[in-house]
């Protein structure tokens, strides 16, 4: 949707006096075996769902980074699903620049699964002060496990309408935080791992100084997953939360059928025998 379209919404809704936010969503390439790392498909489900709330108004970019940069120009915030590591796209070029030029402007940033991983040494201070933590290499960890992930701040907006919920995904854990920072509240929490728990952030808000908002969450391997509604509700309560809405009472609006679980997969090879 180009800018012109953004704007020509904002301005609709404000005549019809009730606030509106874009969300652009951003799904990378496809990635590992069938039903993991579903990047297309989740982002389209969680588009599916914002579009059943009120002042929210969403596009898509499907299979890595957009070609138009301009699409950032009018959003309120970004959702990154997508692989990370070093070949994160968010570290490419000068994109790190680009992006921060945005959250200068208190422009809101979800990262969920892979895509909390970069460099410490090229994205990590970023994310630090972004998001409010990032997963480190060889610091953090992420083996699959099936543990209850656990609501860890249950009067944050985040954390409206949905309890704490056990399955199986590969959550990473042991985040790299700052020490101490009063800008974040863990949302989820899990005991890993299993062979000498403790009490890990698997999932993070984060109120920056400039008026932004960030989310991290280190779930969402598993395409099945978006099948959870509390799963579900969790992430898009955090994305209304860092694009500025008010997040309703009951959480957000998450109504799927099976077929739409299942829809927009992406062509991977069967796995070998």
């Amino acid at each position: 949707m180009p800018r012109l379209a953004w704007t020509t919404l904002l301005l609709i809704a404000s005549a019809c006096c009730a606030p509106a936010a874009n969300v652009l969503l951003i799904a990378g390439k496809p990635s590992h075996g069938p039903g993991a790392h579903e990047h297309n498909a989740g982002i389209l489900l969680l588009e599916k769902c914002l579009r059943q709330n009120k002042g929210v108004e969403t596009m898509v970019v499907r299979n890595n980074w957009p070609e138009d940069e301009k699409v950032f120009e009018g959003a309120h915030t970004l959702v990154f699903y997508m692989d990370g590591g070093g070949g994160n796209p968010l570290i490419q070029g000068d994109r790190l620049a680009a992006i921060g030029r945005l959250m200068s402007k208190g422009v809101g940033l979800v990262l969920l699964h892979y895509a909390v991983e970069v460099p410490k040494d090229k994205g990590g201070a970023e994310l630090l002060q972004w998001i409010g933590g990032y997963y480190e290499r060889p610091y953090s960890q992420n083996p699959i496990n099936e543990c209850e992930a656990a609501q860890a701040s249950p009067r944050h907006p985040i954390s409206r309408g949905w309890k704490s919920f056990t399955g199986k995904d590969e959550y990473y854990y042991r985040i790299r935080f700052r020490e101490n920072d009063p800008r974040v509240t863990p949302i989820l929490t899990a005991m890993l791992p299993r062979e000498a728990p403790n009490r890990e952030v698997i999932a993070w808000a984060t109120q920056r100084e400039d008026g932004g908002r960030g989310f991290g969450f280190t779930g969402g391997h598993f395409h099945t997953n978006w099948g959870w509604t509390d799963f579900r509700r969790m992430v898009l309560n955090a994305i209304l939360w860092t694009a500025r809405l008010d997040v309703p009472r009951g959480g957000a609006r998450c109504d799927i059928s099976p077929e739409d679980l299942k829809a927009n997969l992406d062509v991977k090879p069967a796995p070998q025998r």
